[in-house]
């Protein structure tokens, strides 16, 4: 675990407006991603992640114009995903200023894009994100899901997050399909599982309701804890979050 825990708001983007769901379904907007962005930066965001949700489902590159756009009103690092298939998409999304790149769906498909990334930019440059939902078909009791949460595949997702560390993944984004957007707090089995197979930093997502919902995250093995409707609509801000942490004993960036 690092020494201090880090808070993120995602930005879920379709068609260049933030948007946001239960369970990945029935999306709504909730508006512009460079305004959101400044705001949860003047709020004290230690990062921002931006997954263009519909980009694999659509068979598209990612929008690099809003990713552009939105690196110049924030400077804090900055994650990207959605639609991400090879080294050279990377590449682009460093030049419009990204910092760190998300893949899910393609990696799934082709794991050795994975080692294509990392040799070629470094396992700090490599999120790997995993759509999560509970299943009896896994040893684990977790399976991983492709095309923003759409098609369950036979993964077992433990399995897959240690073979993805293995080809070079930095970082661990685990969004439980099943708690996102119900604001009944994250899954911290998942969390503790994800955890103990991971040498790589792990940031929880999915299920935030309340600011006293992130702290047990942080006490169940994450790193980092990413949230999005709670921020979006206005029921908490970043502040807020952190105090509660820190009134749990947690050790927050400033």
């Amino acid at each position: 675990m690092s020494l201090a825990c880090r808070v993120i708001p995602c930005l879920d983007v379709a068609a260049g407006r933030v948007v946001k769901g239960v369970n990945f379904q029935n999306l709504r907007d909730m508006g512009d991603p460079v305004e959101l962005a400044r705001l949860y930066f003047e709020q004290g965001a230690d990062e921002l992640t931006f997954l263009d949700v519909t980009a694999t489902v659509d068979a598209r590159d990612t929008t690099y114009d809003v990713v552009r756009r939105t690196a110049e009103q924030v400077f804090i690092p900055l994650t990207v995903g959605g639609g991400v298939r090879t080294a050279d998409d990377v590449a682009r999304l460093l030049a419009v200023g990204a910092d760190k790149a998300g893949v899910n769906s393609a990696a799934i498909a082709r794991p050795a894009l994975i080692d294509e990334i990392a040799d070629r930019f470094g396992a700090q440059v490599l999120v790997l994100s995993l759509d999560v939902t509970r299943s009896d078909a896994t040893a684990s009791g977790f399976v991983v899901t492709t095309h923003g949460g759409r098609t369950e595949t036979t993964l077992d997702a433990l399995a897959w997050a240690r073979e993805a560390i293995d080809r070079g993944a930095g970082e661990l984004l685990v969004n439980s399909i099943d708690a996102d957007g119900t604001k009944e707090g994250f899954d911290l089995e998942l969390v503790g599982l994800m955890r103990e197979i991971s040498h790589a930093p792990v940031i929880a997502s999915g299920g935030a309701g309340a600011a006293t919902d992130f702290a047990p995250a942080i006490r169940a093995g994450a790193d980092a804890v990413l949230a999005a409707s709670v921020f979006h609509s206005g029921q908490l801000t970043i502040g807020e979050v952190k105090a509660a942490m820190i009134a749990d004993g947690l050790d927050v960036r400033a």
